[in-house]
């Protein structure tokens, strides 16, 4: 299984969408608050060079955004 983890804030819809994908998908994963906590924050950015959420990351691999169909491809989901 691969290592997931989703950078998020509690109000985005589409982290909100992710975590539903993974979710029905019995997907784990670890969440990252970056509204509250500031490294993980700066990890997110550093990793994605990017300030908008969700960021995802699987293994190695980092999304930007809910693309279901390249987490579906990246986690082997149909």
């Amino acid at each position: 299984m691969p290592k997931v983890t989703i950078y998020s804030t509690p109000t985005c819809s589409y982290c909100k969408m992710t975590k539903t994908f993974f979710n029905e998908h019995n997907i784990e994963y670890v969440e990252k608050d970056i509204s509250r906590d500031d490294k993980a924050r700066e990890e997110a950015v550093a990793k994605s060079h990017q300030m908008s959420v969700p960021i995802i990351e699987i293994d190695d691999q980092i999304i930007v955004g809910f693309d279901q169909e390249k987490l579906s491809a990246l986690l082997g989901v149909v």
